[in-house]
């Protein structure tokens, strides 16, 4: 196939999309293959005979670059197998990677930065440059999208871009700048996917706490999250991507007397040893960050906290781990993710001294893994004999119905396993009767 050729048919063209990375890269790949079915396309097709195929890659660590070359190594092996035909990559790594060559990718048949967006029809027709990768930081509409979800979840984003500058953090660079949204625009959306069937929102954003700083005028997470608590329909609000070092007095008093919002958070904490926190660049102390964790569940007994933490940063010592390892033991936390420091090329990070041993990286990760692993064990057998609420998502490949309690994210967390079947988008109250891993085994009432 010539590269920029058109597609010259009548029969519609049926598009496969393949979303990698994270929940925002989803609602850009729901935007997507809205456009696509708006302009005429058949959405949704499997890769395997598909006449294009759409690549929505992640490009924030190395690691997700590698993942996300795989699956383009896949698909271009099925374009020269007859298979597939055009393939077209989008999303944060090309953005990232054309910042250090113009002619990036050179075997696919279009390129699409993750700020480009709405050329994607153009890209998938063949019409218009091969890349494009404008870099321009416009403000960001998601009005309108051909769901990945199930129908009574859904992921609202409340602003894009990061302005934060985490001495590690490739972001700022590939997304740009903090820009919020309007809140019009958040809550017209917000009401667009009620209207579609979602009575749950997970609230996301690069750092949702930093909403509305952008914006003055008083607009902030808090304000959002009360306008949002007064939309019928909508049962649950999830909060997810707050940086502590924005989390105040208000948004812990908001959470706390917003009867949809759910005592549940996503807050990395990415460290707790102040000298590493300096370095990372995170604008909070050790003694902040124990002073939030313990407001947060004063105010709202039985919250989970999700977290993620970093082994390995440069220069973190033997002191350090430590420390940090002691902190998970001691505060418990519902669900905790682990990664290993990645030098990624332009960060500040990067060019740092004390750079840490791959193999002390992954034994410290294991480490700390091998704590959080005894916890969540202990925390679901002690949740055993208990009422929850549950919202069923739906059925896996086994046969197991499956949903999650208010203190289980989409995705990320563990789930709930229901003894019997129930309709998916369906709350029920469920008895707690055992427990698997992370999982739980409820049985409805």
């Amino acid at each position: 196939m010539i590269y920029g050729q058109r597609m010259k048919s009548k029969k519609p063209v049926t598009v496969a999309i393949v979303s990698l990375g994270c929940p925002k890269n989803l609602v850009d790949s729901e935007r997507m293959l809205a456009i696509l079915a708006e302009g005429g396309c058949v959405v949704g097709a499997p890769l395997d005979g598909a006449d294009v195929a759409v690549i929505n890659t992640c490009g924030f660590l190395s690691s997700a670059c590698e993942e996300s070359l795989e699956v383009i190594g896949e698909a271009l092996a099925l374009r020269r197998a007859g298979r597939l035909g055009r393939v077209v990559v989008a999303g944060c790594m090309p953005s990232r990677l054309a910042k250090e060559t113009p002619d990036i990718l050179p075997d696919v048949d279009a390129v699409i930065g993750v700020n480009d967006r709405d050329d994607i029809l153009s890209a998938v027709l063949g019409g218009g440059p091969r890349v494009r990768c404008s870099g321009r930081c416009v403000a960001v509409c998601d009005a309108g999208r051909f769901r990945l979800t199930p129908r009574h979840t859904a992921y609202l984003r409340l602003a894009e871009g990061c302005s934060a500058r985490c001495t590690f953090c490739t972001i700022p660079d590939i997304r740009g700048p903090l820009r919020s949204k309007a809140p019009g625009q958040v809550l017209a959306e917000a009401r667009e996917l009620i209207a579609d069937g979602a009575r749950e929102l997970n609230l996301i954003a690069q750092d949702t706490t930093a909403y509305g700083s952008d914006l003055g005028g008083g607009v902030n997470l808090s304000s959002i999250i009360r306008e949002l608590n007064r939309i019928s329909r909508l049962r649950w609000i999830r909060l997810m991507y707050a940086y502590p070092s924005r989390f105040d007095d208000e948004l812990i008093e908001t959470m706390a007397a917003c009867d949809k919002t759910v005592k549940y958070v996503d807050m990395p904490l990415q460290h707790i040893s102040g000298a590493v926190l300096k370095r990372m660049g995170r604008r909070i102390t050790a003694e902040q960050t124990v002073e939030l964790l313990r407001k947060m569940r004063s105010a709202m007994p039985g919250i989970a906290i999700r977290t993620t933490m970093m082994t390995g940063f440069p220069g973190e010592t033997d002191a350090d781990f430590a420390q940090l390892l002691q902190f998970v033991k001691d505060f418990k936390f519902d669900a905790l993710g682990v990664f290993e420091y990645s030098p990624e090329r332009g960060t500040p990070a990067a060019r740092m001294k004390g750079q840490i041993a791959a193999e002390v990286k992954a034994a410290r990760a294991r480490e700390l893994m091998r704590v959080q692993r005894r916890i969540a064990a202990s925390a679901a057998r002690r949740r055993i004999g208990q009422d929850i609420e549950v919202v069923v998502d739906g059925t896996d490949a086994n046969g197991q119905c499956f949903g999650r309690a208010a203190f289980q994210a989409p995705e990320i967390d563990g789930v709930c396993l229901l003894t019997k079947r129930r309709r998916s988008g369906q709350w029920l109250m469920c008895s707690v009767v055992g427990s698997k891993g992370y999982d739980l085994v409820v049985e409805p009432r």
